[in-house]
């Protein structure tokens, strides 16, 4: 079984990323052959800063091998390394709907936010069904918000294989129903776009600042909170905390009498507690960027072996050979 999953260098990644992407990504990595890689042809679409991309994909390669990704059980690579994918995303793009890529609810949810729309943000969904169908995909292991990639590439490859023939292996989406949402330090999902993240690494007194800023309502420490269970702080230590842990501090805000601010800290503490070890083998990494780069070009050159032989299919099967 051959798994796929990737991540945008849009910016430095946080807890939404880790907990709903890299973490389950990880554990999957002992299920199959996992195929991980850097989305930074996907990142194009809303960052134009060319330096910016090179730094940020070095920093989530050295984020995701800290984290626990073992370049001996996953194919780990850059999604540029492998120029295939782009010749695919053609062939795949002559025969996808217009009206499939309007449905998209990415695409629209952008729209309505106001942000600005270009080729490549509409036609995202073609170029993501060609980063799981060149490399025979079986499984991509996705949250409930993003199902709807896999059910368009599945449409996708579906609609080629009647046109020209038996080409593409269907993939499935694994929905991860047990990841929650994590919520940002307003409230809302937390994401880059809306500036309301905690980040895996960075300075401390930087990350300590904004998790006190976690946003709280205006009840005294002595009033009875029967809500805690929906307090932002409380959400957050239930991801970084032993579960006792979390309990004791939810019902000890339920109950009355514990501060906003000694939550906060607590949580801070548990937080940057939770990613000790990760910092420690991060510094190594970043004192060793020759073997992170050495990962990430052997991994390419697997991943690209691998999409040489689907594209060629791909091909021939529409009379390109």
């Amino acid at each position: 079984m051959r798994i796929l999953s990737g991540i945008q260098p849009s910016g430095a990644l946080h807890l939404g990323n880790y907990f709903g992407m890299m973490k389950p990504a990880i554990e999957l990595q002992d299920r199959g052959e996992a195929f991980y890689f850097i989305a930074d042809y996907h990142s194009m679409t809303s960052l134009f800063d060319a330096e910016a991309r090179r730094r940020n994909t070095l920093e989530v390669a050295l984020d995701f091998l800290a984290c626990g990704l073992d370049p001996n059980k996953a194919v780990f690579f850059r999604q540029s390394d492998v120029p295939e994918v782009c010749e695919l995303t053609w062939l795949l793009g002559t025969v996808t709907p217009m009206g499939l890529l309007e449905r998209c609810h990415s695409y629209k949810d952008k729209v309505a936010k106001g942000l600005p729309v270009n080729l490549g943000l509409f036609a995202y969904p073609v170029l993501m069904a060609a980063d799981i169908l060149i490399y025979d995909s079986n499984l991509v292991p996705v949250g409930q918000d993003q199902k709807q990639h896999v059910e368009v590439t599945r449409d996708i490859a579906i609609k080629f294989n009647q046109q020209y023939g038996q080409t593409f292996v269907i993939p499935e989406a694994e929905i991860r129903e047990n990841v929650a949402k994590v919520p940002g330090t307003d409230g809302e999902k937390m994401s880059k776009s809306y500036g309301n993240t905690i980040e895996i690494f960075g300075d401390e007194k930087v990350l300590r600042k904004k998790v006190m800023s976690i946003k709280m309502d205006s009840r005294t420490p002595e009033e009875p909170k029967p809500d805690a269970d929906r307090n932002l702080a409380i959400q957050l230590m239930k991801l970084v905390a032993p579960p006792d842990v979390a309990r004791e501090y939810e019902e000890r805000l339920r109950a009355g009498g514990l501060g906003y601010g000694d939550l906060k800290k607590a949580l801070f503490e548990h937080y940057w507690n939770y990613f000790a070890e990760a910092r420690r083998r991060r510094a190594e990494l970043a004192a060793n960027l020759d073997f992170v780069e050495s990962v990430l070009r052997q991994g390419a050159a697997k991943a690209r072996a691998k999409a040489r032989e689907v594209l060629q299919r791909a091909r021939r099967a529409c009379g390109l050979d």
